[in-house]
């Protein structure tokens, strides 16, 4: 019995072809008409646990810290909005899924406080998959759903989606076959008024061939003796690159996007596979940024001038339609490189902050140490 790849799209291949077996979670508009045995599950502060008939059961009670907005719901009872966000505390780590499977995360819906100053990479997502102990996923908020330097800026692509005025929204399938945790920190300084979130899974069976979601955030100081900045490195093992989010700070005058982007695959030495032509051109653009834009699959969504400080730059890139797949191993490099009034190439000291998407099998190699709140916050 044939099974569609999981990240083949469904809309390629004729839905005669697809009605022997279809995965739950490769959904298109040419499948959805096909029916299967997946249940559909949705894991928020209304249902904790996701369970079947188990949504909306709290009942008010405005001394229970973990009700803090029951005042609303007093007169109304149970079944009235009694839970629908929680209160993280300054240094407090919340588990906000922690289910069985096999399974697949179809949707992830997340909101804090509308100004995310101090709270978008104060806040970190750390996710778990069939019982690791250390995260396949590990990002501050904000950046894993493509929104830079904790400004807001509209995304609108087929994987990530972020409206206004501060909903946070990805696509990315996530499948696990024993068990799926995710946490939320808060590794500020102060408590949130407010976060909430809604995590739609499908139980369901996951093929042999489904790689296991990860997303890496980094962050480094270019210079002008070594002007390469690593997106991802040390990744060990068969898997696919899906996406590239770029936060990126001029530190100089002038244009910043003639450096290549560099893909080394399966033990590439000094010189990589795949070389780009430029940084304009990878996230699909050409002649520089002259204006925002989003797409379904690219987008530079933040030009901010620099007003009330240096210029930055919100960029994304999602390989959903050429995944980059490897065998054995993978390093991912992009390079800071401007202009000298000479018309020679000029290597930038600028700062970058990155989100790697891929997916392989478990197990991960280890990430680098994930940086103190300080060293992550934008400029």
């Amino acid at each position: 019995m044939r099974i569609v790849p999981f990240l083949t799209l469904a809309g390629s291949f004729g839905l005669a072809s697809l009605l022997a077996q279809t995965p739950a979670w490769n959904n298109s508009l040419s499948n959805l008409p096909l029916l299967t045995p997946a249940r559909t599950r949705s894991v928020s502060p209304e249902n904790p646990t996701g369970e079947k008939g188990k949504g909306g059961m709290a009942i008010p009670n405005p001394s229970d810290p973990d009700l803090p907005f029951s005042k609303a719901s007093v007169r109304l009872g149970q079944g009235w909005k009694v839970r629908p966000f929680i209160k993280p505390k300054a240094g407090q780590t919340v588990t906000i899924m922690d289910v069985e499977g096999p399974g697949v995360i179809q949707h992830i819906w997340m909101a804090t406080e509308g100004d995310w100053k101090r709270n978008g990479r104060s806040s970190v997502l750390r996710f778990y998959w069939d019982n690791e102990t250390t995260p396949s996923i590990e990002v501050p908020m904000t950046d894993f759903f493509a929104v830079g330097h904790e400004l807001f800026a509209p995304v609108n692509s087929l994987a990530v989606v972020v409206n206004p005025k501060s909903a946070l929204n990805c696509f990315w399938p996530m499948p696990f076959r024993k068990h799926a945790r995710i946490t939320f920190s808060n590794e500020g300084t102060r408590d949130l008024s407010l976060m909430t979130y809604q995590i739609t899974y499908a139980e369901t069976e996951v093929p042999a061939n489904a790689g296991y979601f990860h997303a890496q955030w980094r962050r480094a100081t270019t210079s002008r003796e070594n002007p390469n900045y690593t997106i991802l490195d040390g990744v060990k093992g068969e898997g696919r690159y899906v996406g590239t989010f770029l936060a990126w700070t001029q530190l100089s005058d002038g244009w910043f996007g003639e450096g290549e982007i560099k893909f080394y695959l399966d033990g590439d030495g000094k010189f990589p596979t795949i070389n780009g032509t430029g940084t304009e051109d990878y996230f699909m653009g050409t002649y520089g940024f002259p204006e925002t834009y989003s797409s379904p699959y690219t987008g530079c969504t933040l030009r901010h001038a620099g007003k009330d400080g240096p210029p930055k730059w919100s960029l994304y890139r999602w390989h959903l339609m050429d995944p980059i797949s490897f065998q054995k191993d993978l390093r991912v490099t992009i390079q800071a490189l401007g202009w000298w009034p000479d018309g020679t190439y000029q290597p930038l000291e600028d700062d970058i902050a990155s989100v790697a998407y891929w997916y392989q099998q478990e197990p991960h190699a280890a990430f680098p140490k994930f940086p103190p709140p300080q060293q992550r916050w934008p400029r």
